[in-house]
Protein backbone atom coordinates (compact mmCIF):
# COMPACT_ATOMS: atom_id res chain seq x y z
CA UNK A 1 0.00 0.00 0.00
CA UNK A 2 1.39 3.58 -1.22
CA UNK A 3 2.38 5.77 2.05
CA UNK A 4 -0.39 8.54 0.85
CA UNK A 5 -3.32 5.87 0.94
CA UNK A 6 -2.31 4.59 4.83
CA UNK A 7 -3.93 5.23 7.78
CA UNK A 8 -2.55 6.30 10.83
CA UNK A 9 -3.45 5.17 14.37
CA UNK A 10 -2.86 7.98 16.80
CA UNK A 11 -3.29 5.66 19.71
CA UNK A 12 -0.41 3.04 18.25
CA UNK A 13 2.00 6.42 17.78
CA UNK A 14 1.29 7.46 21.53
CA UNK A 15 2.03 4.08 22.56
CA UNK A 16 4.90 3.64 20.52
CA UNK A 17 6.07 7.09 21.99
CA UNK A 18 4.68 7.28 25.39
CA UNK A 19 3.38 9.64 27.62
CA UNK A 20 5.50 11.98 29.91
CA UNK A 21 4.30 14.23 32.89
CA UNK A 22 5.99 16.63 34.97
CA UNK A 23 8.69 17.50 32.03
CA UNK A 24 10.44 20.15 33.37
CA UNK A 25 11.70 23.61 31.41
CA UNK A 26 11.46 27.37 30.99
CA UNK A 27 11.82 27.38 27.24
CA UNK A 28 10.89 24.95 24.36
CA UNK A 29 14.49 24.10 24.68
CA UNK A 30 14.90 23.35 27.68
CA UNK A 31 11.38 21.25 27.59
CA UNK A 32 13.39 19.20 24.70
CA UNK A 33 16.44 18.76 25.92
CA UNK A 34 14.69 17.02 29.13
CA UNK A 35 12.22 15.38 26.89
CA UNK A 36 15.18 13.19 24.83
CA UNK A 37 16.55 11.85 27.74
CA UNK A 38 13.66 10.32 28.64
CA UNK A 39 12.56 8.92 25.38
CA UNK A 40 14.24 5.64 23.54
CA UNK A 41 15.82 6.84 20.43
CA UNK A 42 15.78 4.57 18.09
CA UNK A 43 19.50 2.78 16.45
CA UNK A 44 21.32 5.00 14.48
CA UNK A 45 20.01 8.03 15.87
CA UNK A 46 21.16 10.14 18.89
CA UNK A 47 19.09 11.96 21.13
CA UNK A 48 21.22 15.73 20.12
CA UNK A 49 19.42 14.68 16.47
CA UNK A 50 16.18 14.61 17.99
CA UNK A 51 16.73 17.61 20.38
CA UNK A 52 18.18 19.47 17.13
CA UNK A 53 15.48 18.66 14.92
CA UNK A 54 12.87 20.05 17.16
CA UNK A 55 14.56 23.39 17.99
CA UNK A 56 15.15 24.09 14.79
CA UNK A 57 11.79 23.97 13.47
CA UNK A 58 10.86 25.61 16.67
CA UNK A 59 13.10 28.97 15.60
CA UNK A 60 11.39 28.86 12.66
CA UNK A 61 7.59 29.20 13.95
CA UNK A 62 6.28 28.30 17.11
CA UNK A 63 4.44 24.61 16.94
CA UNK A 64 1.86 25.90 19.76
CA UNK A 65 -1.19 25.75 17.68
CA UNK A 66 -4.01 26.69 20.70
CA UNK A 67 -6.20 25.34 23.65
CA UNK A 68 -2.71 24.78 25.60
CA UNK A 69 -1.17 22.26 23.17
CA UNK A 70 2.05 22.61 20.76
CA UNK A 71 2.95 20.19 17.99
CA UNK A 72 6.92 19.87 18.23
CA UNK A 73 8.61 18.60 14.85
CA UNK A 74 11.43 18.06 12.51
CA UNK A 75 11.24 20.25 9.48
CA UNK A 76 11.83 17.09 7.56
CA UNK A 77 10.96 13.23 8.81
CA UNK A 78 13.82 12.22 10.78
CA UNK A 79 12.79 8.47 11.67
CA UNK A 80 14.62 6.32 9.43
CA UNK A 81 11.93 3.62 9.57
CA UNK A 82 8.03 3.45 9.77
CA UNK A 83 8.42 1.14 12.55
CA UNK A 84 10.57 3.95 14.68
CA UNK A 85 7.99 6.69 13.85
CA UNK A 86 5.65 7.47 16.72
CA UNK A 87 4.42 10.47 19.20
CA UNK A 88 5.51 11.50 22.35
CA UNK A 89 2.60 13.14 24.51
CA UNK A 90 4.31 15.64 26.91
CA UNK A 91 2.64 17.20 29.91
CA UNK A 92 4.91 20.04 31.38
CA UNK A 93 5.43 20.47 35.03
CA UNK A 94 4.79 24.46 34.37
CA UNK A 95 3.04 26.21 31.19
CA UNK A 96 4.89 27.93 28.65
CA UNK A 97 4.38 30.75 26.92
CA UNK A 98 4.95 30.29 23.06
CA UNK A 99 3.17 32.77 21.20
CA UNK A 100 -0.16 30.80 20.94
CA UNK A 101 -2.75 32.20 18.03
CA UNK A 102 -5.22 32.30 21.12
CA UNK A 103 -2.34 33.38 23.59
CA UNK A 104 -2.77 30.15 26.02
CA UNK A 105 -0.17 28.80 27.85
CA UNK A 106 1.10 25.20 26.31
CA UNK A 107 0.69 22.67 28.98
CA UNK A 108 1.06 19.57 26.83
CA UNK A 109 2.98 19.05 23.93
CA UNK A 110 2.57 15.95 21.22
CA UNK A 111 6.00 15.88 19.84
CA UNK A 112 6.09 14.20 16.28
CA UNK A 113 8.65 11.93 14.92
CA UNK A 114 7.77 10.55 11.41
CA UNK A 115 9.21 8.87 9.13
CA UNK A 116 8.19 10.50 5.48
CA UNK A 117 6.39 13.78 4.40
CA UNK A 118 3.19 11.53 3.82
CA UNK A 119 2.58 10.34 6.85
CA UNK A 120 3.72 13.66 8.75
CA UNK A 121 0.46 15.16 7.25
CA UNK A 122 -1.72 12.55 8.10
CA UNK A 123 -0.70 12.53 11.36
CA UNK A 124 -1.12 16.42 11.65
CA UNK A 125 -4.65 16.40 10.43
CA UNK A 126 -5.67 13.69 12.55
CA UNK A 127 -4.43 15.48 15.54
CA UNK A 128 -6.09 18.50 14.38
CA UNK A 129 -9.38 16.60 14.87
CA UNK A 130 -9.05 15.47 18.32
CA UNK A 131 -7.64 18.91 19.85
CA UNK A 132 -10.86 20.15 18.09
CA UNK A 133 -12.95 17.70 20.08
CA UNK A 134 -13.92 19.39 23.51
CA UNK A 135 -13.67 15.63 25.36
CA UNK A 136 -10.62 15.14 23.99
CA UNK A 137 -9.43 18.39 25.32
CA UNK A 138 -10.40 18.23 28.74
CA UNK A 139 -8.97 15.12 28.98
CA UNK A 140 -5.45 16.37 28.35
CA UNK A 141 -5.94 19.08 30.53
CA UNK A 142 -6.55 16.32 33.19
CA UNK A 143 -3.32 14.98 32.05
CA UNK A 144 -5.34 11.74 31.39
CA UNK A 145 -2.97 9.13 31.18
CA UNK A 146 -1.78 6.41 28.04
CA UNK A 147 -4.44 4.13 28.07
CA UNK A 148 -7.22 6.18 29.12
CA UNK A 149 -6.30 8.54 26.27
CA UNK A 150 -6.20 6.12 23.28
CA UNK A 151 -9.80 4.66 24.47
CA UNK A 152 -10.93 8.20 23.77
CA UNK A 153 -9.37 8.28 20.47
CA UNK A 154 -10.91 5.39 19.80
CA UNK A 155 -14.38 6.16 21.21
CA UNK A 156 -14.07 9.40 18.93
CA UNK A 157 -13.25 7.58 15.78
Amino acid sequence: MADAEKTVDIADLIHRGGVFFDVEGNTPQEVFKNFVKMIKIPDGMTADQVYNALCAREEVLSTAVGNGIALPHARAPIMKDEKDQRICVVYLKNALDMNAPDERSVFVMFVLLTYNPQIHLKVLSELAGLFRNTRFRKALELKTGENELAALIKDLA
